[in-house]
């Protein structure tokens, strides 16, 4: 562990530690070369295991990078800026330079009490701001709570720690039952073993804005295997201090991520009550039937009670479906004890948290009253080409529909050249200069046919790339798909997507074109070069 007073790579002179949790330590540190002061993390990782498996450790690290390498590219004010990546061979972890936000968390505003339900909400239309630009670039957050938030001196949120998400594809983290994040804050379908859902971070973004205008959790238990399996029941006692946000939160904090509000519509709900004004839930098209798979939640207690309001179905992109937990021994009862004592701290903290058989016994305790889905057969990347049922109807990522795709999306922005790009069966996403405005950009999607602008994103920084779309070889897309199901370790993918890297950096600054698969237990993905020539994998090990 780092101490006051070093200084890391010649340049960041240590002051104070700011604090500590699962993913390393955050200093208050200044840049002795641009004489300003800032938060510098120290990435540890606190996982016993990988001191005895360098491999994986290295893995792990290139992980936290890429995570890391992502993050910097977003230009968001409510998104806490990463300045700078310190790393070489001869360090032991890798730190990651960031902006020093000056102010103090969610957590410490809410120890003088609640929030009126307006500054909620204005303050969760921040934190859903910050969300979207990192959904937009792959990244889901996965620990949003009041510790994470933090507050500028004019009131207005950053979210940060985004360090557990590079923990995603983490072969112990995800195959052994392994949880990332903060338990009482944690989607119910994460503890069912559905991971990678955008959806999850608004449960979490619903249960924030809960505890902020109602001063207490309503899942918090007398032990922590009674919370957890509260959070896993999602039933979730209705509000009485909401106000105008009761319907926002009524939709949020739905057990079914498929019935969560899009962000489009979420944004506008958060508007209104920011403004006094009770918004309704609306209605949204309706995804395809065979698109979600069958939610059955746990029947509702006699002490709980279901938050009210209608349950719309989003066009969301589509999460891995449930997997039935194995059938096992029930653990001997000293086991469960020790293990609720272990996690008694761990509510109040970020915390990596192993559960090899809490969720799978608790569905046994519960006679199998969980979701249980059956294992259905995952079309393969020819049939998702051609738009069956796990893509929906003509999925975007047929080639005709990626160029049409293109096409729209360069008369929207005016231009032909884009920053980012990333395409999923049902949307798209892209950032694009502004023409003739320098380095200003704006954000766009593609959704049921239609791009449009929908907002702007900021200034491009001076390394970062743009690449004309159109220079894709798309109609190598089929093919590379199932290059990756072949390549990639992932039997059953229940998700597919593409990313345009304009200037990745395993490939010499060049641009790319990345395939992602991913099923339950996280994703994998490899890259392709302009015309199609895969160039490296990144298979799940």
């Amino acid at each position: 562990m780092a101490s006051a007073q070093m200084v890391i790579d010649g340049r960041f002179e240590l002051l104070e530690r700011l604090g500590s949790g699962g993913m390393g330590t955050v200093w208050r540190a200044q840049d002795l070369a641009l004489h300003r002061e800032v938060a510098l993390k120290e990435v540890r990782v606190v996982d016993a295991s990988l001191e005895d498996d360098p491999v994986r450790a290295a893995k792990m690290r290139e992980r936290v990078l890429r995570e890391a390498r992502a993050l910097a590219r977003l230009d968001h004010p409510s998104v806490v800026t990463v300045h700078h990546i310190v790393d070489s061979p001869g360090m032991a972890h890798p730190w990651i330079v960031m902006e020093l936000v000056r102010g103090r968390s969610l957590e410490d505003r809410l120890q003088d009490g609640t929030m009126a339900p307006a500054e909620a909400a204005a303050a969760g239309r921040g934190i859903l701001a910050a969300l979207r630009a990192a959904h937009e670039a792959g990244i889901t957050h996965r620990d949003v709570k009041p510790a994470n938030v933090l507050l500028r001196q004019d009131g207005s949120p950053v979210l940060t720690d985004f360090g557990i998400a590079a923990l995603r594809e983490s072969t112990r983290v995800t195959a052994t039952g392994g949880l990332v994040g903060s338990p009482l804050y944690i989607a119910p379908e994460r503890l069912r073993g559905e991971e990678g859902n955008p959806a999850s971070d608004f449960w979490s973004l619903g249960m924030l804005l809960y505890v902020a205008v109602e001063g207490h959790h309503p899942m918090r238990r007398d032990s922590p295997v009674a919370t957890l399996a509260a959070v896993m029941n999602g039933t979730v006692p209705p509000p009485r201090q909401a106000g105008p946000l009761a319907p926002v939160l009524s939709a949020l904090l739905v057990p079914d991520p498929a019935a969560r509000p899009a962000p489009e519509q979420l944004d506008r709900m958060l508007a209104q009550a920011a403004a006094g004004q009770t918004p309704a839930a609306g209605q949204a098209p309706m995804r395809p039937a065979h698109a979600v798979p069958p939610f059955r939640p746990v029947p509702p207690g006699p002490n709980t009670h279901p938050v009210g309001g209608t349950d719309p179905r989003m066009g969301l992109p589509p999460g891995p479906p449930a997997v039935r937990p194995r059938r096992r021994r029930a653990a001997p009862l000293v086991a469960v004890a020790v293990l609720a004592v272990g996690l008694l701290t761990a509510m109040l903290a970020t915390v990596v948290i192993v559960l090899p058989t809490l969720v799978r016994e608790t569905g046994e305790a519960a006679g199998d009253r969980l979701r249980s889905v059956t294992d259905r057969p995952t079309p393969s990347a020819t049939d998702a080409m051609q738009g069956t049922e796990t893509a929906g109807s003509g999925s975007l990522l047929a080639p005709a529909r990626l160029r049409a795709v293109v096409a729209a999306l360069e008369k929207a922005s005016g231009g032909v050249e884009f920053s980012r790009f990333s395409v999923y069966p049902e949307h798209a996403a892209a950032e694009a200069p502004v023409p003739g405005r320098g380095k200003l950009y704006d954000r766009f999607s593609y959704r049921d046919g239609q791009a449009i602008r929908t907002g702007a994103g900021g200034t491009l920084g001076s390394g970062d790339a743009t690449v004309k779309l159109r220079s894709f070889a798309w109609d190598a897309v089929p093919k590379l798909m199932k290059t990756a199901e072949s390549k990639l370790g992932i039997v059953k993918p229940t998700s597919r997507y593409l990313i345009v890297d304009p200037a990745w950096a395993f490939a010499d600054d060049r641009p790319v074109l990345l395939v992602y698969l991913s099923d339950a237990y996280g994703a994998a993905y490899l890259a392709a070069d302009m015309k199609g020539k895969v160039l490296r994998t990144y298979p799940r090990r």
